[in-house]
């Protein structure tokens, strides 16, 4: 018998593509590896013949692709001595920069805006110990507050600002060639900060520029209508969205991001929250695939380009599901059809099943 050798998180598994020495002490949850998976359904009913696969990032430790970022970023952190980590935070940063404190042994302090967090990520958060502190406020404000105390508090600051944070999630381009032995045509992200578009593409350009692969993707960034300063051309300062984790108005990685756009070849554009919830739900109900609803913008983009043929056909497009559905379980109610309520007898159920038996 062969077994199979025990997985051990992202930085065991691309060392030699990551700034860790051999004696680093590695913080990891056993973040990445995850699943590729190849949509079945949703094609059939777009009627087009495209090959689409969504990179699940939702099945991370903390359930969000932050994860990969704050392994290298807590890493390196406990390496220079650092006892406590700081961040501003639409949920998710907050949720894995709480979890990856505690398994390292120090501090977190996270910032949240008061209102505009969904409750499984506040939950995280609070769990693994964190210093929550609500600010009357949105992302944007956190941002710069965060900014100001880095200059002034011995904490470290584990936004996407941080570079350490973008090496741990260029693993996530890694993974997608190796599974698929090539690049794929179209990488399809949500944009909100727009550091994980801008981390895609370093690590599409390094298998290329190693020559492990022949191409790099055309990349493409989908906002929420309410908060996309890239389809603006200037910062938002009111960013609205029921889309929460993009719910930003002012991206740190604003200049990256154009530059990968150009360099790609690629475009940003938008989704109404509307468009975003139908595709959340039509993914679950098609595939069974359950993601928040900022995961779904990728999606939504995606088919809607496809539709109207900017996205040609026979295409291989990755889209990027960057948190699980569980993070936002209130919205997920308010859009699926109510609990039936039944008498515990054998007669009543059958009667309640029989409109949904084909």
């Amino acid at each position: 018998m062969v077994f199979r050798r025990r997985y051990t998180g992202l930085i065991d598994q691309y060392r030699d593509r990551l700034p860790v020495h051999d004696d680093t002490r590695i913080i990891s949850l056993g973040e990445g590896n995850t699943p590729l998976v190849r949509l079945n359904n949703i094609p059939k009913i777009l009627g087009k013949a495209i090959d689409v696969y969504v990179k699940y990032e939702g099945l991370n430790p903390t359930g969000s692709f932050k994860d990969r970022g704050m392994t290298m970023a807590v890493t390196r952190a406990v390496e220079e001595g650092s006892k406590a980590i700081i961040c501003a935070s639409t949920g998710n940063t907050s949720a894995s920069a709480a979890a990856y404190a505690a398994r390292a042994g120090i501090t977190a302090f996270v910032l949240i805006p008061e209102g505009k967090i969904a409750l499984g990520k506040l939950a995280q958060a609070m769990m693994h110990g964190a210093v929550v502190l609500q600010i009357q406020g949105n992302f944007d404000k956190g941002m710069q507050l965060v900014k100001d105390i880095g200059e002034t508090t011995p904490v470290t600051i584990v936004n996407s600002i941080n570079p350490f944070r973008l090496q741990g999630q260029k693993t996530a381009a890694f993974e997608i060639i190796e599974e698929l032995q090539a690049a794929p045509d179209y990488h399809c992200l949500p944009v909100g900060n727009a550091g994980n578009i801008t981390a895609h593409w370093i690590g599409y350009t390094e298998y290329y520029q190693h020559g492990l692969v022949n191409s790099r993707p055309i990349m493409l960034g989908y906002q929420a209508s309410g908060s996309a300063p890239f389809l603006r051309g200037k910062m938002v300062d009111h960013p609205e969205t029921v889309a929460t984790a993009i719910r930003i108005g002012h991206p740190q990685s604003w200049d990256k991001a154009w530059n990968v756009q150009k360099e790609s070849q690629g475009w940003f554009d938008e989704c109404t929250d509307e468009e975003i919830l139908a595709t959340q739900k039509l993914l679950a109900e098609q595939e069974g695939i359950f993601c928040e609803p900022a995961s779904a913008s990728s999606l939504a983009g995606a088919l809607r380009d496809v539709k109207q043929g900017k996205i040609p056909e026979g295409s291989k497009i990755v889209c990027t599901l960057t948190g699980h559905g569980l993070k936002d379980p209130d919205i997920a109610i308010k859009q699926s059809q109510e609990v039936i309520t039944v008498k515990a007898e054998l007669a009543e159920v059958q009667q309640a099943m029989t409109a949904y038996l084909k």
